[in-house]
């Protein structure tokens, strides 16, 4: 099968398209001919080494973390999918890739309003949502949330689901992204390209971080006391987690078929939707790392798999 693999560390030049074995699914697993993949902004941070201490990987590595695609063979011990369902999902790893096989448990049947490309672009954003939102933050009704990049494709979706928890919403975006945060329900919107985000907003509830560096650090600045921050990129500071009084932490974790279908039922009820910017071949996987690389983007570039 093809996939896009690197040997080493570095720029998207690394990058090349290779031909590996098919995967033999286990027992608990299941082989997905994988349709659609997507370009999240974590596989750049891995492809460029940064991670290594956070989220280590093994060379040569294949990279993606998402999916949707249809349902090739189902292990023996596997009850819940069968061949020739669509399915969607994640891992760390694997998905730029015509097939992955993948424990049954990080894999849920798609939405049945969504193209595979829709469900591709859901798949994280969705997982990362439920994993934030309700299993760390345990969002309750009236809160005030902060979502650093608000505007992108998992931002979007943190939008979206923390209006349906009750929260009052506040995102930082730039340009059209001020619209698109609006349109979605924010209560809020900060252009941080003119504005210091630290002098407009005051005692949050909760801070999700999507951006890093110097945004996580001003981050604590805004919080209340006794108030949370949740990490998607990088372990934040418990010096200034203990300055400021406030619990601070890192979030990681793989998808679960119980956070997919959770996204499932508010997507088939129109309640989440996705937006996708651009599609483009596997082949360019290269390319399409270098468009997302360089910001500004609103939504999901998308990987087709013939």
């Amino acid at each position: 099968m093809k996939v896009i693999q690197y040997t080493s560390y570095g720029d998207t030049d690394v990058m090349q398209l290779t031909n590996i074995e098919k995967p033999v699914p286990k027992d608990n697993e299941v082989l997905i001919r994988i349709a659609a993949t997507t370009v999240n902004p974590l596989d750049m941070k891995i492809r460029s080494g940064k991670m290594q201490q956070v989220i280590p990987v093994k060379l040569p590595y294949t990279p993606g973390l998402d999916f949707a695609g249809t349902v090739e063979e189902a292990g023996r011990n596997v009850t819940r999918l069968k061949a020739g369902d669509q399915v969607y999902g994640g891992t760390i790893g694997g998905t730029y890739a015509e097939y992955i096989a993948l424990a049954a448990d990080q894999v849920a049947r798609m939405p049945q309003n969504l193209t595979l490309n829709e469900a591709a672009a859901l798949a994280i954003p969705i997982h990362s949502a439920h994993l934030f939102l309700v299993e760390q933050a345990q969002v309750q009704a009236g809160q005030r949330i902060l979502i650093q990049g608000a505007a992108g494709s998992v931002g979007q979706v943190f939008v979206q689901v923390a209006k349906l928890l009750g929260a009052h919403v506040i995102g930082t975006a730039s340009g059209e992204g001020i619209g698109l945060l609006q349109s979605l329900g924010a209560d809020e919107t900060i252009d941080y390209k003119q504005q210091d985000f630290t002098q407009v907003v005051k005692d949050v509830d909760i801070v999700i971080d999507l951006v890093g560096g110097e945004t996580l650090e001003k981050s604590f600045e805004v919080l209340k006391k006794g108030g949370l921050l949740l990490s998607a990129f990088a372990p934040p500071s418990q010096e200034l987690a203990s300055k400021h009084g406030v619990i601070a932490r890192f979030v990681e974790g793989l998808p679960t078929f119980q956070q997919l279908e959770f996204g499932t039922d508010l997507i088939e009820h129109g309640k989440v939707i996705p937006t996708i910017v651009k599609v483009m071949k596997l082949e360019e996987a290269a390319a399409a790392q270098q468009l997302v690389e360089a910001g500004g983007l609103n939504g999901k570039v998308v990987l087709t798999i013939d």
